[in-house]
């Protein structure tokens, strides 16, 4: 990476990073105020209230998906980065400072949009800015800054959350700091990097390719040559207007309604991108229906059933989270060394086994140090595979043209099979045991290991432009 400019490049693309560690972040915290918060509002033997609040932020996260590429196609990149921030920041003080459950969650979903918004765009706008070699790298640094902002909101509960003594009542803990304002420090804390990426969005330049199909060239190149030089500049945007001319061929030669530079769901539902759609979709559901997302969800239950008390189960879940970290920085450095393709497969076929072996110890009563040792082996294998490559693949899959609302119907497909992954495991747990839940999410994990081998293409080392040629099938 010596002839680019390596701090401009890392600047830029740790700014937008910061969209996946406020992502992270939100995400978390509510678990942590949960307890309190419940009390405050007088929903602890309410179910279905608890619910709500739980999930506000969810149908956030589906709307700001939704509508985020369709915004980013037509605005641009830098404005919807921008709006999610002051999003994240509005929440953050909003929801802390709320006494009224209404506006509690109305704080939470606005959280939840910034999500959604983040989750689709941060990842996107660092492919459009990185060189080719290291794109899969610092793609990666998105699903880094998740994983550190989850194990952020983790301490800062911990740190904020006094000690509740053994007897307390829940009139005691009601009356308690915890109960009155610690919850509401634990939102708060997320104002501090949520106003900082507010502030910091504002020096970052807008996306070169997109500005080059809206005829902005002259900022393009100005941003291409501060990260490349002269001749890098010269040759992306060539490239990038060499796809452009070649889409307009074929949208005369079909009667397509999208134009060069609009793009639209018209075009990308038609049937030329109806191969590498169903592609996206699968990647994005499949890094939720892989199932090891339920780890974190449901850890407590999980170590419960493999024979922990409360003490130990605080422990591992700490564990996992360390484990988290450590794997996504492996990521980072093996991503454009072994490619995409080859680290999903890995991914997929590495769950399935071990998800194999811990229905089987569930299923024989196996509990101690193995189980951990099983769990941890999970979440060490998605963390540097299934994780992060999803991003970098959802980012690098579809031309730019189309990429905003793209990238906006993955997302939202991803955050559909969170939603569908977390409601069920209950039900399954229940249907069929954590043994028999396992192996179904071993199942899932082989029949994805399949499609991959039979339809993933490998795109390391291959510009944006020649896998928009690729994946289109144009010669």
């Amino acid at each position: 990476m010596n002839e680019y400019n390596k701090t401009f490049i890392y600047f830029i693309c740790l700014i937008s990073a910061m969209g996946g560690l406020l992502f992270g972040y939100d995400w978390v915290v509510i678990g942590g105020a949960k307890p309190f918060y419940e009390l405050y509002f007088g929903i602890a033997s309410s179910p279905l209230m608890q619910g709500i609040a739980m999930s506000g932020a969810l149908v956030g996260c589906l709307i700001g998906a939704m509508v985020a590429g369709t915004m980013a196609d037509r605005y641009g990149r830098k404005p919807l980065l921008l709006c999610s921030a002051v999003l994240f920041t509005l929440s953050a003080v909003a929801t802390g400072l709320f006494n009224d459950f209404i506006l509690f969650n109305i704080a939470r979903f606005v959280g939840g949009i910034g999500i959604g918004v983040a989750s689709a765009l941060s990842p996107m706008y660092i492919a459009e800015m990185s060189p080719t070699a290291v794109r899969g790298r610092l793609v990666s640094l998105n699903q880094m800054t998740i994983v550190l902002g989850i194990l952020a909101a983790q301490v800062v509960n911990w740190l904020l959350a006094d000690e509740v003594p053994e007897n307390s009542t829940q009139a005691d803990i009601l009356a308690s700091w915890n109960g009155q304002y610690g919850w509401r420090w634990m939102f708060w804390a997320e104002g501090v990097p949520a106003v900082l990426f507010m502030l910091l969005a504002t020096m970052i330049p807008e996306s070169p390719r997109w500005q080059i199909l809206k005829g902005k060239t002259d900022s393009a190149m100005r941003t291409l040559t501060s990260i490349g030089g002269a001749e890098y500049a010269s040759s992306e945007a060539r490239a990038v207007i060499e796809a452009a001319h070649a889409a307009d061929a074929d949208v005369h030669a079909d009667g397509a309604a999208a134009t060069r530079g609009r793009g639209g769901r018209t075009e990308l539902f038609s049937r030329k991108f109806s191969s590498v759609l169903l592609l996206g979709v699968v990647v994005a559901v499949f890094q939720q229906w892989c199932g090891t997302n339920v780890i974190f969800n449901y850890a407590q239950e999980i170590f419960s059933a493999a024979g922990y008390s409360v003490g130990d189960v605080l422990f591992n879940i700490v564990i996992t989270g360390i484990a988290n970290v450590v794997f996504t920085i492996v990521a980072l450095r093996t991503v454009d060394r072994w490619g995409r393709r080859s680290l999903m497969l890995f991914g997929a076929m590495g769950l399935a086994a071990i998800y194999a072996v811990l229905g089987l110890c569930y299923h024989f009563h196996i509990t101690g140090f193995f189980m951990v040792l099983l769990v941890v082996a999970a979440i060490a294998c998605y963390a540097m595979s299934l994780g992060p490559v999803t991003w970098v693949l959802l980012s690098e899959l579809f031309p730019t043209r189309v990429r905003g609302i793209a990238m906006s119907v993955c997302t939202f497909a991803l955050w559909t099979g969170c939603t569908t992954l977390t409601f069920s495991f209950p039900s399954l747990n229940a249907a069929f045991g954590s043994d028999g839940t396992f192996w179904l999410y071993s199942l899932i994990c082989a029949a994805g290991f399949i499609f991959f081998m039979r339809r993933l293409p490998e795109t390391k080392g291959k510009s944006l432009e020649e896998i928009e040629t690729m994946v289109t099938g144009k010669d």
